[in-house]
């Protein structure tokens, strides 16, 4: 068993890769930093680190043929990487911002399930896990409008998958959690405190996610699934 984890170096992406491996599956870890990847894969058996800028579609094609020519095929794609910025206000929101958001939350996860798709529609089965948010579905100030806009679509790229592609045997899961303890949090405008991080969900939760998503029988698809804290 297969997976690729983009994201891969931190928190849900980190924490995803963990999971799979314990399961025993071979994960391929992707991210922008080599340092923080390697640092995850030194606790990974069969870990495959290739470092790749999900937002450059040249990068994302290099890793997908380096990944398929290691791998042979890939069983999941875990499309983790995201980011936001502390300006996130339609007032502020800066167009250099906006578009880094774009090109890591939406277009990155796009290159990468195109990257991926043909592969798996030659063996007809895959599984794709998109880690959207709760702004994904309702915009809210705290997330900020570039953000809720690139989820708001990383939603519709899972439908997408799962309107077009179910046909070849590929199935895809879209996560909308609501507040997570991960690194992502010191780019809010006022960073939360250690007590209020202890109340949010934790990435372990939402990698536990992704194993129920991709473990259900392949005539079974959760195309939807909110996770918030209690």
């Amino acid at each position: 068993m297969t997976a690729v984890v983009t994201g891969a170096g931190s928190g849900v992406g980190a924490a995803t890769a963990r999971a799979l491996a314990q399961q025993g599956w071979r994960v391929a870890l992707v991210g922008r930093r080599r340092e923080l990847l390697e640092s995850v894969a030194a606790s990974l058996p069969a870990a495959l680190v290739v470092p790749c800028d999900i937002g450059d579609a040249a990068q994302v094609g290099a890793m997908g043929a380096r990944v398929l020519g290691e791998f042979g095929s890939v069983d999941v794609l875990v499309n983790s990487a995201g980011t936001n910025v502390p300006a996130r206000a339609l007032a502020v929101l800066q167009p250099d911002d906006y578009h880094a958001m774009m090109n890591t939350n939406l277009h990155g996860a796009y290159y990468c399930t195109q990257a991926f798709l043909p592969a798996m529609r030659a063996r007809g089965s895959g599984t794709i896990v998109n880690i959207i948010s709760d702004a994904g579905k309702i915009a809210n100030t705290k997330a900020g409008a570039g953000y809720a806009m690139s989820k708001f679509g990383l939603a519709g790229l899972t439908q997408a998958i799962n309107a077009e592609e179910r046909a070849h045997g590929i199935r895809a899961c879209g996560i909308f959690p609501g507040d997570i303890d991960t690194p992502i949090l010191v780019h809010r405008p006022t960073p939360p405190d250690a007590a209020a991080r202890a109340q949010m969900l934790q990435p372990e939760d939402i990698a536990a996610c992704v194993l129920l998503a991709i473990q259900l029988p392949p005539r079974a698809i959760i195309e939807e699934l909110t996770i918030r804290p209690r």
